[in-house]
């Protein structure tokens, strides 16, 4: 089991990794979205490919944070009923979720859409609007993010059975600390100071 735990650590690891990162991405779509928006207004020119990558910026976000959303314990659950149970009649059925409906589910997507992106990226398929883009990175998400998903799955199946077994604490306790958003602004925040310092020392 202590093996088990180190593998989940190492998930874990990778998809705060991922998840803490990939937000950017947010901000991507939002600073390109703004500036089509200026471009359409006062030039009157417009462009699919803007339209397109923020498309695909927003799916990559979606797809990619996703594991990083179950790590943290922030996926939709039936709280109303889940919360009316014992500690580990909930982690049963955690136990009972994870083996028979996600990792299922996330297997199954990622077998279907492997072959759709290498098809995809084999063909160099292109959208069928008027300048718009390849299709195959979007179709990457897919079977990226599932597996992302998938892992994370496995990480918290073997976290939920190693505290039945008393090996460690309650896995879903969070501990307090900095929302993604403040994290983001304190990001945000160091990036602009780091180009001030570097402008006046120029």
């Amino acid at each position: 089991m202590q093996t088990l735990l180190k593998i989940s650590g190492a998930i874990d690891a990778l998809n705060r990794f991922i998840g803490k990162h990939v937000i950017w991405l947010i901000l991507a779509s939002a600073v390109i979205s703004a500036i089509n928006a200026v471009v359409r207004k006062a030039l009157n020119i417009g462009s699919n490919a803007f339209l397109e990558v923020q498309w695909y910026l927003f799916a990559a976000t979606f797809l990619l944070a996703s594991a990083y959303t179950l790590l943290n314990g922030e996926h939709v659950k039936i709280d109303v009923v889940y919360s009316r149970f014992k500690k580990r009649t909930q982690t049963w059925i955690d136990v009972f979720g994870f083996t028979f409906f996600l990792l299922p589910f996330c297997s199954a997507i990622v077998w279907f859409s492997l072959p759709f992106f290498l098809k995809g990226y084999a063909s160099g398929e292109l959208s069928g609007n008027a300048g718009g883009l390849i299709r195959w990175p979007v179709y990457l998400m897919m079977p990226l993010g599932f597996g992302l998903l998938w892992l994370q799955g496995v990480s918290e199946l073997i976290k939920r059975l190693a505290f039945l077994r008393g090996l460690i604490e309650d896995p879903t306790e969070k501990p307090v600390g900095k929302t993604a958003e403040e994290e983001l602004a304190e990001a945000i925040q160091k990036l602009a100071e780091e180009k001030a310092a570097q402008t006046k020392a120029a």
